[in-house]
């Protein structure tokens, strides 16, 4: 079947793809695999040039980006404008922190010297989502080429144009060729790829099936893997709380993207004393949200990326209501062409339902009452999901708790959940493991390599007890040994730079 751009507000086929053949597929791998044997040993100062270049590229075609974007997913076109800059940003971040992040690390271990180093693995294969077309490959392709590693992307079938503008940027930005690949293959093609054995880990952000498969093989071929799945993020407000902001960052939130974001507020846990307060500006606010064409300016809530996407939501709304939660605004496929979705807001979702403990990729929001800090925290847990947790509190002591309690990768305190190059991005339980972005981001795909340098060893013939006693300084100066340690490190150094 040919890979297809359709765009969501209208229907209309873009452009068609065939997949790659299995000999063309084999050629990029091929291709990566000369270009890693060389781009290891290229400057770290050369990479951060065209790393920086690549961000010059993106903030100077920005328009032209995010117009893609909208015409293949649906985004709005002031967010997918904000994506590219986003993008942008990552670059700009690796570029000045590769150095310290990559430094050799000295240990001191007495009588020998000893440093971890950071190598990169080689290969990465990175299998992609839709929702952020750039923002998902960026904050994956920039740590990656910066330690070295070269990439190979499995785009989400229905953003095909995205993965190859992406290839382009990068050639364009001065990569060396082969260093990162977009492979136009269909999802039956990934496990082929991944049991190469050229291939050394593969990164996965996207569903929780998606990942149990990724993860499945990957361990069964001994190879790292990165998971970024789903999320069912609470939104919790509590008596101390700025309602008038928290309600208008709720709603934002919630249609983020169409409401198509892992990190999306998705569950929102109202204290009792501002429950009947928060659900009447919350649903005048969702009810406020303009829906239209995605390139007018004023559009705040899209299309959804494509129409099994809007069916599999409004099934998730009807086993919802039919398992006893009501409806108190939306709840509707939009009439006429494209993929539009009413914004919706569910109360009384039975949390023993199955729709409770899925996922839902749309501008949908389920409302709880809770009595306390203690039932929050106990709500909010109780999901198989952990990717990330909004909390609005002015109260330290009850932050303090939240902070410890919560189990997910992240806690915002009064502000919503996003995702920043210098922070660790991820989950626990369902939400997948390993993290994205910041040190700990680039460290995921490095050898954190051990080097020890141990004194030479000495040699006892009568000849050189006589030397060692009597001229030689003592055995262990420093200055004497095979090599000096400092002078390691600053090979080390050099040779990155």
């Amino acid at each position: 079947m040919p890979i297809q751009s359709v765009n969501p507000a209208n229907g209309n086929v873009l452009r068609s793809f065939a997949p790659l053949s299995e000999d063309a597929l084999l050629r990029k791998i091929t291709l990566a695999q000369t270009a890693f044997a060389g781009y290891a040993d290229v400057p770290l100062s050369h990479r951060a040039l065209c790393m920086r270049k690549l961000a010059y590229l993106l903030e100077h075609e920005t328009a032209d980006l995010a117009s893609l974007i909208t015409a293949e997913m649906g985004k709005p076109t002031t967010q997918a404008r904000a994506e590219i800059i986003k993008c942008a940003s990552v670059c700009r971040y690796y570029a000045d922190h590769a150095a310290r992040i990559l430094a050799p690390e000295p240990v001191d271990m007495g009588s020998s010297d000893a440093c971890v180093r950071w190598d990169p693995l080689g290969i990465v294969l990175a299998v992609m989502p839709w929702n952020f077309p750039f923002w998902q490959v960026f904050r994956f392709l920039a740590p990656a080429l910066m330690a070295g590693n070269v990439g190979l992307l499995k785009h989400a079938s229905n953003v095909p144009q995205c993965g190859l503008a992406i290839e382009a940027l990068v050639r364009r930005a001065g990569f060396p060729r082969g260093t990162f690949q977009t492979l136009l293959i269909e999802a039956s093609q990934v496990e082929s790829v991944l049991a190469d054995e050229r291939i050394a880990a593969v990164t996965l952000t996207g569903s929780e099936a998606a990942g149990r498969a990724i993860a499945a093989q990957a361990g069964w071929l001994i190879k790292k893997s990165v998971l970024e799945l789903g999320g069912s993020d609470p939104f919790i407000v509590m008596p101390s709380a700025d309602l008038d902001a928290a309600v208008d960052n709720a709603v934002r939130a919630r249609c983020l993207n169409t409401g198509q974001s892992c990190i999306a507020a998705k569950r929102f846990l109202i204290a009792d004393s501002i429950y009947d307060a928060f659900e009447a500006r919350f649903v005048a606010g969702m009810d406020a949200m303009k829906i239209g064409d995605p390139t007018l300016e004023s559009t705040e809530i899209g299309p959804l990326a494509t129409a099994a996407q809007a069916e599999q939501l409004h099934a998730q709304v009807q086993t919802a209501i039919h398992a006893g939660a009501r409806l108190l605004t939306g709840g509707h496929r939009m009439i006429g062409d494209g993929n539009y979705y009413e914004p919706t807001v569910l109360v009384g979702v039975p949390r023993d339902s199955t729709v409770y403990r899925e996922e839902i990729f749309g501008p949908v929001a389920m409302l709880f009452r809770v009595r306390d800090i203690g039932e929050a925290i106990a709500v909010a847990n109780d999901t198989p999901f952990g990717l990330g947790a909004s909390v609005w509190t002015r109260d330290y002591s009850e932050q303090r708790r939240f902070a410890a309690g919560l189990q997910s990768g992240s806690v915002f305190f009064n502000a919503p959940v996003a995702s920043d190059p210098r922070l660790p991005f991820g989950g626990v339980k369902h939400s997948g493991y390993g993290r994205e972005l910041s040190a700990a981001g680039m460290r995921e795909f490095l050898n954190a390599k051990t080097v020890v340098i141990a004194e030479a060893a000495q040699v006892h013939t009568p000849e050189a007890i006589q030397h060692n006693t009597k001229e030689s300084p003592a055995a262990d100066s420093v200055e004497h040994r095979p090599l000096l340690f400092r002078d390691f490190l600053e090979n080390q150094i050099k040779h990155e730079k």
